[in-house]
């Protein structure tokens, strides 16, 4: 793969072919877990340059286990978390349709 870019005056910063200084942002896949790399700040658009590179060193695998298990733990307890919001939201509705129906028992009878 041909080398897009440029390194500038700044050791951190490399400026693609677009001109743009390269956007650092941070690999969440199974394979490079909390990875850094540099990329054309236009990624995903039709005018963005296929520059690429690892800001980091590839993970130990021992690291990347530790990692990947950390993240299926806080997607499990997110999931928890949304689950235990719709039951109390839930709980709410059927208390304020409990509140209702004694209201109306109380004046229609």
């Amino acid at each position: 793969m041909e080398n897009s870019s440029s390194i500038s005056q700044n050791r951190d910063e490399q400026v693609c072919f677009c001109g743009q200084i390269s956007a650092t942002r941070t690999s969440w896949t199974e394979n490079n877990p909390s990875r850094r790399f540099r990329g054309c700040r236009f990624y995903g658009r039709p005018d963005a340059y296929d520059y690429f590179s690892w800001v980091d060193p590839p993970p130990h695998p021992r690291y990347k286990n530790i990692i990947n298990g950390l993240l299926r733990k806080a997607n499990n307890n997110r999931n928890v978390e949304i689950k235990m919001r719709r039951l109390l939201k839930l709980h709410q509705i059927v208390i304020e349709v409990f509140m209702i129906e004694a209201i109306i028992v109380h004046y229609v009878f």
